[in-house]
């Protein structure tokens, strides 16, 4: 907990947690899948630097989140219920799973907004390093699409056309990034304090105020 408020680095905080005997280290939630491969990637070269050995693992979000301050998604306006045209799509996971593996990541997995689909595409794409398994229902870079009867999609079947598709979100009017909420506040500030009780209506206010304060730049952010 004191680590936390003192927001010690991801590089301090990897080799601290190896030293304490973690045989894993890694990072789950918050940030999209390459923000925390980045991450993983300077803890495991401060665990190798200070001469120690361990296994790295990697949970994000299914969710792209280039715009998210330093709370990660749940700073988007769109937290909680409007995330949705955020998801990754399958070949973005299969892009995750293979530079995770590069990077001598070995527990690859997934959280908030992951999809079945999603963790097929993960086996997938790592099926020879898993021995050559392949899972149920897997589309193989769209070879499924071959027998497609619309040549034009016939066409598709192939990994080339899906790693370089640009995906529209057919949202005419949709901006492409967000502006976070940035309170300035983590853990340790009264605001912000969990508890099991229902949220009161006293703090709902207070809470409410200090956004108000934020917009007004009375308080830091």
């Amino acid at each position: 907990k004191q680590w936390y408020q003192r927001r010690v680095a991801i590089t301090a905080g990897g080799v601290r947690l190896v030293r304490a005997g973690a045989d894993v280290v890694g990072v789950n939630c918050h940030f999209d899948p390459f923000r925390c491969i980045e991450a993983v990637k300077k803890m495991r070269d401060a665990v190798q630097a200070a001469g120690l050995k361990a296994h790295f693992m990697v949970q994000p979000l299914g969710f792209w989140t280039p715009d998210a301050s330093v709370q990660g998604f749940i700073d988007l306006p769109e937290f909680p219920f409007g995330l949705e045209p955020r998801i990754l799509t399958r070949w973005d996971m299969a892009r995750y799973a293979r530079e995770a593996y590069d990077a001598g990541i070995r527990f690859i997995g997934g959280c908030c907004g992951f999809e079945p689909y999603h963790i097929r595409a993960v086996s997938e794409e790592l099926s020879e390093e898993r021995g050559g398994y392949l899972p149920f229902n897997c589309v193989y870079w769209g070879k499924c699409l071959e027998k497609h009867t619309k040549p034009w999609v016939r066409a598709r079947s192939n990994k080339h056309y899906w790693e370089t598709l640009n995906p529209g979100t057919g949202r005419p009017f949709s901006a492409s990034l967000s502006k976070p909420d940035q309170w300035g506040i983590t853990a340790g500030h009264e605001l912000v304090k969990q508890h099991q009780t229902s949220t009161t209506q006293q703090e709902l206010i207070e809470g409410n105020e200090f956004k108000q304060k934020l917009h007004r730049h009375e308080v830091p952010c």
